[in-house]
């Protein structure tokens, strides 16, 4: 008995030295902490704790519940600030940034021949200074220079003149570089202004005359001509100005004809018309042309008078007795 007292005196305190030993060598669990990494709790107590807070059964773990622990343990990520587009640049959706729009032009501040997309049509047109006092012109080399006679004879009646048009084309003729009239419209060689002009006038067919356009040609492209600009300015006054040349029995040949054919045109509208094709004959002005068919100076300035006077003959008058549609 004694000795098996002395054994237990000696073996109990080292029993507890081992308790004490293997504790200090373990991490203190806190609520808080994460499961291990070498997979899940799969205690039955672990699975019925689980299986409580989530609603599902016992042993199966919900896939909110999963998402919300991987979102929970996940480190929060900052949001990077929204980038501001470049001008013109589209935004993303809910981008703090917004897109700055350029306001669209007003035509009444813009300055005379700045060039303006009209909305109603689609096309590039002219800004001109009094579109109310503007005349268009359509036309050809006789058109062209600033003082050329159909110029000077809608000036002398008080209009502003839009000249629209290139030397070497007509109602069928190019000039290699421009269309003929209604081509050169639809392409945009040349722009018409913008607004409503009280009168639009058509002068030409010289080049179809030498470049051998049948009637049927020279027709068909004045009609679309016309209902071309019929349909961009309604509230136009049209006229027509026919082919400058000799007269049918003195030498007019098909200029002259030309002119006559241009004239059943403008009479299947109602526009008035002013026929030329035997003015260089009948006021003695065959003397003034600087070459086969072209004036010089003074034969462009009394040309110019005479039309002046025809045009009021016909019935078009200055832009005072012209009623006009509002700026568009």
């Amino acid at each position: 008995m004694r000795i098996a007292s002395a054994l237990t005196r000696f073996v109990a305190p080292m029993i507890a030295a081992g308790v004490l030993m293997a504790g200090c060598g373990q991490t203190p669990q806190t609520p808080d902490a994460a499961p291990e990494a070498n997979g899940p709790d799969t205690s039955a107590a672990a699975r019925q704790q689980s299986g409580q807070a989530s609603g599902q059964p016992t042993g199966k773990a919900s896939p909110q519940a999963s998402g919300q622990a991987s979102a929970k343990a996940a480190p929060a990520k900052s949001a990077a600030a929204p980038v501001a587009a470049a001008p013109g640049e589209p935004v993303a959706a809910g981008s703090a940034a917004k897109a700055q729009l350029v306001p669209e032009p007003d035509p009444a501040t813009m300055v005379p021949g700045s060039v303006y997309k009209n909305p109603a049509n689609g096309r590039n047109e002219v800004i001109v200074a009094n579109i109310k006092r503007t005349a268009v012109l359509i036309g050809d080399s006789q058109s062209e220079p600033e003082d050329g006679w159909p110029r000077q004879g809608l000036a002398k009646l008080g209009y502003s003149v839009h000249f629209c048009g290139r030397g070497g084309t007509g109602f069928v003729a190019a000039n290699g570089k421009t269309g003929n009239y209604i081509d050169a419209l639809q392409r945009g060689d040349w722009l018409l202004p913008y607004g409503a002009p009280p009168l639009v006038v058509i002068q030409g067919g010289g080049n179809d005359a030498g470049r051998g356009a049948t009637d049927a040609q020279i027709v068909a492209n004045a009609e679309r001509l016309i209902a071309s600009l019929k349909q961009r300015y309604p509230g136009a006054r049209f006229a027509m100005i026919g082919t400058l040349a000799r007269g049918i029995y003195y030498g007019g040949g098909r200029r002259s004809q030309v002119d006559a054919l241009l004239g059943t045109v403008a009479a299947k509208h109602g526009f008035p018309f002013v026929s030329v094709g035997d003015w260089l004959t009948t006021y003695d002005l065959a003397k003034e042309l600087a070459d086969a068919v072209h004036m010089n100076a003074e034969g462009r300035t009394a040309l110019g008078g005479l039309l002046a006077a025809r045009l009021q003959e016909v019935g078009v008058q200055g832009p005072a007795a012209t009623p006009a549609t509002a700026a568009r």
